[in-house]
């Protein structure tokens, strides 16, 4: 089999180094270049024509953003954003998904026999992912924000909600949930959503889709109540479970083991969704990479909730739908547009 092609673009000698030493000790890569910054790389891309591309944020003589815009523009391909775990790189990184990066991971520490250890199977694993995965111009990555005078949820304790949406999503999920959740209406069932991200990640991307949706959205905290007109987001390093008390619903983090890899999961959510919720549950599993979530979206169907899975046509990565399908566990496959719709239709 022809090996991924790979070009490594950061304006550290020392990270270049680790990336090309980690993603050369797997045999399906093959690290075809390197670049100091955006205009070595494009040289690069015209001689070597990478399949993937991992780029830094901060460089010299054009900022990762304004390169990875040109590109998306002029020659989309599958790029793995290297970023720092600072809100600020957080911030920088949801920006760069937004232009039309498939993922992003770690960068990997200076700490040779530590922190290289810990990143380095995420880093192979996002980059094989990203060499399969669908890539669209940056025109269909423009996403509508809310006008500032829309009106918001009106969220207040007096607002119970007597059903629930849940979502689970992983790789092209960022962009996902930027067309779901602001086609949901002001007073919406209360939402629950697990996205695999870090933390500060999370707090990040909760403040960006507030300012898409007309649900309020926040990053959840323990104990937070699940009303009408709000979206709850699990927190990165969080799994979050939907617990009832009474009439009343309620979401509970904790710190217990991965499961399927991932802290938060999505198979944590649903299986709390199953158990607590019943029929009174619509959920919906988009576009990522692995199986989480595959089980507990059987488990909420077999429990009586309406359950959906995001097409493969319209998939960044048709890796957790394919798994729910194939488990059973999707009452229906939609394409990414409708799914707002059949949500709020099932629950009516």
């Amino acid at each position: 089999m022809r090996k991924i092609k790979v070009l490594v673009v950061d304006d550290s000698a020392l990270i270049r180094q680790l990336l090309t030493k980690i993603l050369g000790a797997e045999p399906s890569i093959e690290v075809v270049g390197t670049a100091a910054n955006p205009m070595i790389a494009w040289k690069k891309i015209q001689e070597h024509h990478p399949d993937v591309l991992t780029l830094d944020v901060e460089m010299p003589k054009m900022d990762g953003l304004t390169f990875l815009s040109k590109l998306m523009a002029v020659r989309p391909m599958p790029v793995v954003m290297v970023s720092s775990l600072t809100l600020r790189g957080a911030e920088t990184t949801l920006k760069a998904l937004e232009l039309g990066a498939i993922d992003f991971v770690e960068k990997p520490s200076i700490d040779i026999s530590n922190g290289t250890a810990q990143v380095s199977e995420e880093i192979v694993e996002k980059v094989l992912v990203a060499a399969s995965s669908k890539v669209r111009s940056r025109s269909n990555h423009v996403i509508q924000v809310a006008e500032s005078s829309m009106p918001k949820g009106n969220v207040n304790l007096k607002e119970a909600t007597d059903k629930v949406i849940a979502i689970g999503a992983s790789t092209g999920g960022t962009e996902a949930l930027a067309q779901i959740l602001p086609a949901l209406p002001g007073d919406a069932p209360g939402t629950v959503v697990v996205q695999h991200m870090p933390k500060n990640f999370t707090t990040a991307f909760a403040n960006r889709l507030d300012g898409l949706c007309r649900m309020r959205v926040k990053e959840a905290e323990n104990g937070d109540r699940i009303l009408r007109g709000r979206v709850l987001l699990a927190p990165g390093d969080q799994h979050m479970e939907v617990v009832r008390q009474g009439a009343a619903y309620y979401v509970r983090l904790n710190h217990q083991p991965l499961v399927n890899g991932f802290r938060p999961s999505v198979d944590v959510l649903f299986h709390s969704c199953a158990n607590q919720l019943g029929p009174h549950v619509s959920a919906a599993i988009l576009t990522g990479m692995g199986r989480d979530g595959a089980k507990g979206m059987l488990a909420m169907r077999q429990a009586g909730a309406h359950t959906i899975a995001q097409d493969e046509e319209t998939c960044v990565v048709f890796g957790m739908p394919k798994e729910a399908i194939a488990a059973g566990g999707a009452a229906t496959i939609s394409p990414l547009g409708q799914i707002a719709r059949e949500l709020i239709r099932s629950l009516a």
